[in-house]
């Protein structure tokens, strides 16, 4: 009879995580956890704490930090597998989880499920020849070394690439080994995993070269079980049922789609809105019973690309967040840093992203330029930008996997902050409020057309003081519309004083406050 131990890669939600926990172990499978590094201490020690009697639960033995598209994606997987086969040595299976799946089969249909088939289930094409890879890099993420953060480090990660381009830096791909490329989402036997663990400890050149590929948990496993596993034993297939919408997005599951979640081919679903609680109960519940009958017609994704397609809304499901009016979603937090001094908001915002895993997105209503991910086009302009703003929102925080974000945002947009302020996510401003000296002013008439390199010193003298009244004007409206959770740090307040507004902001502890309040010259123009 199979036993499975899930292995959960999870980062936030710990109230979510101990029910998933204690919804799967409940009927004897066991769950192996690495809970990110750069998430809450204290979230943590809430999972221990609530988990530490039960003995089909273990926890990775080290967390690290993890990053998408990194190998420490891939590392904390290896840590939470090492785990629970030493914990569990009645283990069968070993299935990949993250905090966003949840089972919709019951426990009984999933393990007469795997002992019917004795077989690997991973995704795993041809690296080179499949299609798998759309758009974008396919070799280059292989051949070239890649050390830096695509998403926040943008920056370097594009100049370290072309760099390497431009000195012909590339490197061989190990000789005995076939690239492979599928759905990090797998279910392996205990056998194989075991085989995985040794042919490391044996092939250290193997594990170094993956290190610094991009986006390496859709490569490595699923090229390491072609290179140890017959063919005729691997299923080519996730048992995680996930769909993309048309802009690559992981499409989301609500509360009105569990009779459709239960009639899929599959045996988890990802991802679950953190705001559909009616149907993770449900689903919950679902796992822990016995007799039930499933008739599996596998209609979800061909239903999906129907509603979307024909570009209505669909009788049978609630409005998504393409839809005009949409909210960005009740669980989420969008953390909005207002000021007009664009240099000293992105100063912020970038000491933010070192010491948070809160992702920080500079003035994208704004500046044309800001580094955006592909949207489809959405994001392609202001106007559309402006239009679509809820949209885009939301779509970035699918993006960036969280439920936390920063963006900044000019004072200038009081039109912007009163929409997202009434929006049913929690929505905070933190207003920088800095000085603003003769020269900076003039510098500003400058770049917004009202003066310019020829305009005489008398002209600017005069136009000086209607400048300074327009920018504590929009600071004005700001307050005047009463937004709740408006928090301000100031250029002349202490930074004691600074740091306590932004542990409030970010909800962070105060010591990791006190480093944002203390960045090199941080109002400095």
């Amino acid at each position: 009879m199979a036993n499975i131990a899930f292995i959960l890669l999870c980062h936030k939600d710990p109230d979510a995580i101990i029910r998933q926990a204690l919804s799967l172990t409940a009927v004897g499978d066991f769950i192996s956890i690495h809970f990110d590094a750069r998430a809450d201490a204290a979230a943590f020690k809430t999972i221990q704490t609530a988990l530490s009697d039960n003995p089909n639960v273990t926890f990775s033995k080290k967390r690290i930090k993890c990053g998408w598209g990194e190998w420490s994606l891939v590392q904390a997987t290896l840590h939470a597998v090492e785990a629970a086969v030493e914990a569990f040595p009645r283990a069968t299976h070993f299935y990949m989880l993250s905090g966003d799946c949840q089972a919709i089969k019951t426990a009984e249909y999933a393990h007469e499920y795997l002992d019917r088939l004795d077989a690997d289930f991973i995704e795993s094409f041809d690296f080179f020849n499949s299609d798998w890879i759309k758009t974008g890099m396919k070799e280059e993420r292989l051949i070239y070394r890649h050390f830096f953060n695509e998403r926040s480090q943008k920056w370097i990660f594009y100049k370290s690439y072309r760099l390497q381009q431009r000195l012909g830096l590339t490197r061989k791909i190990p000789e005995d080994l076939e690239i492979q490329i599928g759905s990090q989402w797998w279910c392996l036997r205990r056998r194989t995993v075991e085989a995985i663990l040794a042919f490391l400890r044996q092939r250290p050149d193997v594990k170094r070269f993956f290190s610094t590929t991009w986006i390496p948990d859709e490569t490595f496993f699923q090229t390491l079980v072609r290179h140890l596993v017959p063919e005729q034993e691997i299923e080519c297939r996730t048992l995680t049922f996930l769909m993309f919408s048309d802009y690559g997005m992981p499409v989301t599951f609500y509360n009105d789609h569990y009779d459709l979640l239960l009639s899929q081919d599959f045996l988890f679903a990802r991802k679950i809105s953190p705001e559909a609680l009616y149907l993770k109960e449900r689903l919950g519940t679902l796992y822990s019973a016995r007799g039930v009958n499933f008739e599996i017609s596998n209609e979800g994704r061909s239903l999906y690309k129907f509603l979307t397609g024909k570009g209505r809304i669909g009788r049978r499901f609630a409005p998504r967040f393409w839809e005009t009016e949409s909210t960005l979603g009740r669980e989420r937090e969008l953390l909005i840093v207002v000021c007009k001094k664009w240099h000293v908001a992105k100063r912020l915002v970038s000491r933010i992203s070192q010491l948070t895993n809160i992702p920080c997105i500079e003035y994208l209503f704004n500046e044309e330029n800001t580094e955006l991910p592909d949207m489809g086009g959405i994001q392609t302009t202001l106007g559309k930008r402006h239009r679509h703003r809820r949209s885009l929102m939301r779509m970035l925080f699918d993006y960036y996997d969280s439920d936390r974000m920063v963006v900044c945002m000019d004072p200038g947009n009081l039109d912007l902050l009163e929409d997202f302020c009434r929006d049913r996510a929690t929505t905070r401003l933190l207003e920088v409020d800095c000085a603003f000296s003769d020269d900076y002013l003039i510098g500003h008439a400058m770049r917004v057309g009202l003066a310019g390199d020829r305009t005489p010193r008398e002209t600017l003298e005069r136009l000086l003081p209607t400048i300074r009244n327009d920018i504590l004007h929009e600071s004005d409206r700001i307050r005047d519309a009463e937004f709740e959770n408006h928090t301000r740090i100031r250029e002349d307040d202490s930074i004691d004083v600074n740091a306590a507004a932004l542990a409030g902001f970010l909800s962070i502890a105060p010591n990791q406050a006190l480093q944002i309040a203390q960045t090199d010259h941080l109002f400095a123009d």
